[in-house]
């Protein structure tokens, strides 16, 4: 989420707060420590906001400096907020199972996704055991745009709130803005053909994620559902061909598993 989605009209304490958790948010799973330039950057927020509230998270112990560095890292503080979804959370134990079964089938990783301002967030993930590669994890953020799992999602939204993003995610994306709406409408394509689409190296070099839009529970929340792996020059050709089948019927087994789960992740 930038600075320009806050929400209208709001009063100054509750920007204050949704300010303080856009700086948490632009702590990615990778841990790598971020500078208040790079912060200022995924945020969009003015420097003299981000040096005030990076100063203020410190006194809570949510974030702290990397020792004998200006960096900056997430401290213990989110840890137990972490834990305790985890700990409530009504969609995993029964989600994980399968997902593991399908991710040891396809030899390869298995997520599902939801919106995080122009990121998608994994709020369940499983890699097979055979995969020494791409290891993410529950909490990982990709980019919206870049991904097969972002993409499927922003394909399954109504069309104004689609247009709404894809707008956004091209005006973020400067200079390459018209080559990524260009990459993103030939997925949509894909997505009305096949139902699924594939994207190659969109996140990570050699990598590759089959993906597409999945409701889940009483609320229908919408999330992407993907299957991945990082490999050697990968032929997503025949690697669509091997998931995408799979993937479309697991799909509508996860939905019908979770159909009952009360709540969204």
């Amino acid at each position: 989420m930038s600075a320009s989605t806050t929400l209208a009209g709001s009063a100054p304490a509750v920007l204050t707060v949704e300010r303080g958790m856009q700086v948490l948010r632009a702590f990615r799973s990778e841990r790598a420590p971020l500078t208040n330039a790079e912060i200022v950057r995924r945020t969009g927020l003015p420097k003299a906001t981000v040096s005030r509230l990076t100063s203020t998270l410190i006194q809570l112990g949510f974030v702290r400096h990397v020792p004998g560095r200006r960096d900056f890292e997430l401290a213990t503080g989110p840890l137990a907020i972490g834990h305790a979804y985890l700990a409530t959370s009504d969609l995993l134990p029964v989600a994980h199972p399968f997902m593991q079964d399908l991710a040891d089938r396809l030899n390869a990783s298995v997520a599902l996704g939801i919106r995080d301002g122009l990121d998608i967030l994994y709020v369940g993930y499983r890699a097979g055991h055979r995969v020494a590669t791409l290891r993410m994890g529950v909490g990982s953020v990709l980019p919206m745009g870049h991904t097969a799992i972002g993409r499927a999602y922003l394909w399954a939204l109504p069309a104004p709130e689609q247009k709404r993003l894809v707008g956004e995610l091209r005006r973020n994306a400067g200079p390459k803005g018209a080559a990524l709406e260009r990459a993103i409408r030939d997925s949509f394509a894909e997505l009305d053909r096949t139902g699924t689409c594939a994207v190659l190296a969109g996140f990570q070099r050699n990598t590759y994620a089959v993906a597409l839009p999945v409701h889940i529970g009483r609320e229908r929340t919408l999330m992407g559902f993907n299957c991945g792996k990082a490999d050697v020059q990968p032929n997503l050709a025949v690697e669509r061909k091997r998931i995408a089948p799979v993937l479309q019927k697991a799909a509508g087994q996860l939905e019908a598993l979770l159909a009952d789960i009360d709540g969204s992740p």
